[in-house]
């Protein structure tokens, strides 16, 4: 393998997986990321030989001007640029003209330390599963990248310095980074296990240093996207939820599930309710926000305390969202938060109490939420609560609304007696004698609800949840428009639901005594309000391979802190001290068989290791071997006739073979042409054709060589002839 190309090789890829590092945080648009992958692409597409070209002379130069101005605008113009992503952006720009403009191994090593940086700058802005890939493959290119790194710096420090090789020649780099003798397997794969030694010490380090918080670091950013269904405000005139985007919003472990546990899993998961409607919208009529009471981090709903000891938990791992909203089940009775704990006092999460029953929370950096929901044993509803004199918000029409259709709400109810009964009755009929439809064309018309209830017969979750909630009014009974997640299908490696963006869903809560509360009801017909999962076979179960994993990442590693540190040290010192295994009796055979394994995998590879060496050692004893006695003579014999040839003014080129250059001094009829051609060719035959060469035939091509360096020139030789 070539010198310079593995070299090269080796720190392409180490800045490759540096800036994939940073764009793995996902913390950069589209737009920045597809600029920054363009042009990784373009400077590793150009060549050493590019640089014999003038105006690429000063490239460097002029790109880093460019890209400083480009920065310093965007502080400048636009408000909402965060300084540190215009600084991270910077440092690959940085790395991309180095890339590109890369001369010697001084460049390369600016390369090398930039990748570093970059993998640093991952750990702030994301540190997910992807950033593990890209930190495990720098653990593996690192030792290579630097050993050769160091070794061309050399070279070229002793080319600068004036060093002669052993044929007394200035040191030829070139050569030297075209050879193939420099770099082979063993030296590689030797270089790449220092990785074991510095990544078993990296994660020393890491289960044992104190966790320290990044809130500082990460400057509490926010998001630029909105998911759909989640602002204040729910209009039926624009399009409606997107059912195929597969964007995992949440990870959901819900407690007490049958075996085997149910593919899909309808959750309602509450995160905003809505009491006004204009004929058009939903819209919250109030707008406050206030600090939750808590004790012992537990937050109550309507000051009915959890019983945290006998009530099942749900957990619920939230992704950033815009806005914060916390979503809740049905039945919740009270939520904690569970947040980092570190040795740097790392503020936690506040969570926040708005109008109509929503909860938000205060992001401290752009990891999310995690939380636990205490569940009601006895299926209570997590609202119980209306104050009567603000009854009338939620018996509202619409001014405008037609007559008919408050005549349909009393038709379709009319043997109904209670509440919840004419509530039972309108979520049948719409479940069972309307559409659902994404592309509704009743949102274009003026009334889109009437449109909806008796033109089209055909709409998305808005619709259905809005003309129950409508009807109901008409009927005096109290309601709110809900939106949040409908459910998550189940992740067979995590066991956790997985919630992802088209899973977003508009239902209705209707008031329907002191008793009851608030009951959740879903008018969009089953199969449509269903979670959505467009991924089968084989693609849907690499999916939850990966989110699992992701998962795992996430809470052992990127979650990892000062609580987890200490359980992990105090088992640890429990077992110790009770002269047992640290590892659980349930993993400890398996410990000590893959042990076992992994002894007798590694004794046959030695085996098999010291058996090829020493095949090697007999074969290299044989024949014409150029790496024999007698070659390496015929070398060292070589580069003697070499050096006295420079010495007399027809030195060889490193580029021009030992035989072609004898044959050309040959053809110049130079007074030396007749030795030199002697001699390289005892040398050729010596050295490939496999003749030894004894003691008196190595004296001889001695005392020739030297008579060569001594023999007078040819202008000394016309001197001595006109005197």
């Amino acid at each position: 393998m070539r010198f310079g190309l593995v070299h090269r090789v080796m720190t392409d890829a180490l800045a490759v997986l540096g800036i994939l590092a940073l764009l793995a945080s996902g913390q950069f648009g589209p737009w920045v990321s597809g600029s920054i992958l363009a042009g990784l692409v373009v400077a590793l597409a150009i060549r050493d030989a590019w640089e014999r070209y003038p105006w690429l002379k000063h490239l460097d130069a002029v790109a880093l001007l460019g890209v400083l101005g480009l920065q310093i605008g965007r502080l400048m113009l636009d408000p909402n640029a965060n300084v540190l992503d215009v600084l991270i952006e910077f440092a690959a720009a940085l790395q991309i003209i180095r890339l590109a403009t890369r001369k010697g191994a001084a460049h390369d090593q600016q390369v090398i330390v930039l990748a570093l940086l970059h993998l640093i700058s991952g750990t702030v802005l994301g540190g997910g599963l992807g950033y593990g890939l890209c930190f495990l493959g720098v653990l593996i290119v690192a030792p290579g990248a630097l050993v050769l790194s160091h070794l061309r710096r050399e070279v070229e420090g002793n080319y600068r310095q004036g060093a002669r090789d052993r044929t007394g020649l200035p040191v030829d780099v070139p050569r030297i980074l075209r050879s193939r003798r420099v770099v082979g397997r063993t030296f590689l794969g030797v270089t790449c296990l220092l990785s074991i030694p510095i990544f078993v010490f990296t994660a020393m380090l890491f289960v044992l240093f104190p966790r320290v918080g990044l809130s500082l670091l990460l400057l509490n950013r926010g998001h630029s996207g909105r998911m759909i269904g989640f602002s204040g405000r729910v209009d039926l005139g624009e399009v409606g939820v997107l059912r195929s985007d597969p964007t995992l919003v949440m990870r959901v472990e819900v407690p007490n599930l049958p075996d085997p546990p149910p593919a899909r899993l309808p959750l309602h998961l509450r995160g905003t309710a809505l009491d006004a409607y204009d004929g058009r919208a939903w819209s919250q009529s109030e707008s406050f926000k206030r600090i939750v009471e808590t004790e012992a981090g537990i937050v109550p709903f309507e000051d009915r305390w959890p019983d945290s000891a006998l009530d099942p938990v749900m957990h619920i791992d939230l992704d950033p969202i815009d806005p914060p909203v916390i979503f809740l089940p049905p039945h919740a009775s009270g939520l904690k938060l569970r947040t980092r704990a570190t040795v740097s006092g790392e503020p936690s999460a506040t969570a926040y109490r708005g109008p109509e029953g929503e909860l938000r929370y205060q992001p401290i950096d752009d990891r999310g939420l995690k939380y636990d929901v205490f569940l009601s044993r006895k299926k209570a509803p997590s609202f119980k609560r209306m104050i009567t004199s603000e009854r009338w918000r939620y018996l509202t029409v619409p001014k405008e609304m037609p007559e008919r259709v408050r005549q349909l709400a009393q038709t379709w109810a009319k043997d109904a007696s209670t509440p919840l009964e004419r509530a039972r009755a309108i979520e049948h009929h719409l479940r069972t004698e309307y559409r659902y439809d994404l592309a509704s064309p009743s949102g274009k018309d003026p009334q889109p609800l009437d449109h909806f209830l008796f033109e089209s017969k055909r709409g998305h979750c808005e619709f259905y949840s809005t003309a129950m909630a409508i009807m109901l009014r008409t009927l005096d009974v109290p309601t709110r428009n809900v939106t949040g997640f409908v459910g998550g299908s189940y992740n067979r490696f995590g066991r956790f639901y997985a919630v992802r963006q088209g899973d977003a869903h508009s239902w209705v809560e209707a008031w329907l005594d002191e008793q009851q509360g608030w009951v959740t009801f879903d008018p969009t017909p089953p199969s449509d309000a269903a979670p959505k999962s467009d991924m089968v076979g084989a693609w849907a179960y690499l999916r939850d391979l990966v989110e699992a994993t992701s998962q795992r990442w996430d809470r052992h590693v990127v979650s990892y802190d000062l609580n987890q540190q200490v359980s992990l040290l105090s088992s640890f010192t429990s077992r110790s001290r009770r002269g047992g295994s640290i590892l659980p009796e349930t993993t400890r055979g398996r410990a000590y068989g893959l042990t076992a394994v992994g002894l007798v995998v590694a004794g046959a590879g030695a085996a098999m290791w010291l058996r090829r060496r020493k095949q090697r050692g007999v074969v290299g004893t044989r024949g014409a071997d150029p790496r024999s006695a007698s070659a390496i003579l015929a070398t060292a014999l070589y580069e003697a006739l070499d050096a006295a040839m420079g010495a007399r003014g027809v030195g060889r080129s490193p580029s021009t073979p030992p035989l072609k250059h004898a044959q050309a001094l040959s053809e110049m009829s130079h007074p030396l042409a007749e030795e030199v051609l002697a001699l390289t060719e005892i040398y050729l035959r010596a050295r490939f054709g496999g003749e030894p060469l004894s003691d008196e035939e190595r004296r001889s091509f001695e005392r020739r060589v030297k008579a060569l360096r001594q023999a007078p020139t040819v202008q000394a030789e016309a001197q001595a002839a006109a005197s």
